[in-house]
């Protein structure tokens, strides 16, 4: 079977979800229930690691949650009332087995296993370091090199190896880590990465839950207690929660493009329902760009409360002029040039009864390439529409993500080589326009971007990378020397 990407070219991918249970009798099986909810952050792995207080237990596999841990026989071996799970999209090692999460690793103080979300930006220059003091590495994730700052640490402690070895790394992290003396659950200093934390039963003595998104927690019927904040280390152990603050106070930058497109719409993200934040993009991209059409539809499924939310403030109906089937896998063999093209309508499909003679503005979340958002105009105008409009519920993506989402090199980025008008004529759209970066901003309940202080990291949009980028590639280092160049005046 070949495993391809069709389907979802114009899009940014997430890296990964983690999902964590300490204390609870069938915790693997909740972490399994987590990480269903959680599949959206990633389709190319999934894995969970279990402690029984003697033995670490762990099952890993390429492919989805469903099919890979729906056997009793492997929920079994999967013993222990503390378990951590992981959903994987790369963005940095190979799809391979041997890059599956979580990662374990036995060390004289202990054994642990550790799932990330997110990328180390350094992990290039930190691992050539290691290499040369004697590490050997057993996979391409830059999640191991977490693993051997820990055990190359001259801290005694586990949790102190643990903090050390963070101290160490830049760029984007929300990770739990499974010990055998409890779990760790820990976010970057400037909180790129999302990571919650949630409860079943009472305070003592019941279940602690760690999650990417709020909707994992709602799964497993578990409450939400609070977020894990931007530079925060939560340690459970012996029916206690303590709290550190290891690292260097810094204003927080959480990604937000968490908001626009990768969490799922009934998840809480700092504070704020995700639904209802889209809805409001929608209305600023009807505010900014209204358009003299019939019906307002959503490209699905992403694009849907953005539309919802353009439709009611600009008055036009909202309709399902485009019908998405959910029963087309991520796996497809296109035997050739002749069908490739084809693909888009497998997943999309013009409902053409409605659309035929119509004037039709399409929302969707973004525009990367725009080889997809070209075959649903096309698709739009063979079912007979009159006109088709793009209106897109985010800015311009112009600039590569190095903190943990699979964007393509800057020079294969739709925005960052063309004008708006250029993209429009790509698309072949009668218009195409973007929500402003302030507009945005005002959809999170912000006046404005802070040009000095902005709340949040929008550096796919502005090129304002809050971090270091110790590991650019050759082909980025231009680009980023060029932004550099702006800012100074140079």
């Amino acid at each position: 079977m070949i495993t391809t990407h069709p389907f979802n070219d114009d899009k940014l991918r997430e890296e990964c979800g983690v999902f964590g249970v300490a204390g609870a009798i069938d915790a693997a099986a909740m972490v399994a229930l987590g990480l269903h909810a959680l599949q959206h952050r990633g389709q190319e792995a999934a894995g969970i690691s279990s402690f029984d207080g003697t033995t670490f237990h762990d099952h890993k596999a390429l492919g989805l949650v469903a099919g890979n841990f729906d056997s009793e026989e492997i929920m079994r071996l999967l013993k222990g009332e503390w378990a951590i799970g992981h959903v994987r999209y790369a963005t940095t090692g190979e799809t391979a087995l041997r890059n599956v999460q979580p990662l374990y690793a036995e060390l004289a103080s202990g054994g642990f296993a550790i799932a990330h979300n997110g990328n180390i930006s350094n992990a290039v220059k930190l691992r050539h370091d290691l290499v040369r003091s004697g590490s050997i590495f057993q996979s391409t994730s830059d999640t191991e090199t977490i693993i051997h700052l820990v055990a190359t640490s001259r801290y005694r402690t586990l949790l102190d190896k643990f903090i050390d070895a963070l101290k160490q790394v830049e760029g984007a992290y929300s990770l739990i880590c499974l010990t055998e003396m409890g779990m760790i659950a820990c976010r970057d200093p400037l909180g790129i990465r999302p990571l919650v934390m949630g409860r079943i039963g009472p305070e003592d003595g019941g279940t602690v839950i760690f999650a990417s998104e709020t909707v994992a927690l709602d799964i497993v019927g578990a409450e939400f207690v609070r977020s894990v904040e931007p530079g925060e280390l939560v340690v459970v152990s012996g029916g206690e929660i303590r709290s550190h603050r290891p690292f260097q106070q810094k204003a927080s930058r959480p990604c937000i493009f968490e908001h626009v497109y990768f969490s799922r719409p009934d998840s809480i993200v700092d504070g704020s329902s995700v639904y209802t934040v889209r809805k409001a993009i929608g209305g600023q991209l009807a505010i900014e760009s209204p358009v003299d059409v019939d019906l307002v539809i959503p490209v699905p499924d992403s694009g849907t409360p953005a539309a919802i939310g353009y439709a009611q403030q600009s008055g036009l109906p909202f309709e399902l002029g485009i019908i998405r089937s959910h029963y087309v896998g991520r796996t497809f063999i296109q035997p050739g040039d002749g069908v490739r093209h084809l693909g888009v309508k497998l997943k999309h499909n013009a409902n053409r009864p409605l659309v035929t003679g119509k004037k039709l503005v399409l929302i969707d979340d973004s525009i990367v390439r725009g080889t997809t958002s070209l075959k649903i105009v096309q698709m739009m105008r063979d079912a007979g529409a009159a006109e088709v409009h793009m209106r897109i519920a985010s800015p311009p993506t112009m600039h590569s993500c190095f903190y943990g989402v699979n964007t393509p090199e800057r020079s294969k980025l739709l925005a960052a080589q063309k004008s708006i008008e250029e993209m429009r004529q790509f698309i072949q759209a009668d218009s195409l326009a973007f929500v402003s970066i302030n507009g945005l901003y005002r959809a999170l309940g912000e006046a404005s971007r802070e040009e000095e202080a902005p709340r949040y990291c929008d550096a796919c949009f502005t090129g304002d990378y809050p971090t270091p980028l110790t590991d650019l590639s050759e082909r980025e280092q231009p680009n980023q020397l060029m932004l550099l160049a702006e800012r100074v005046g140079g």
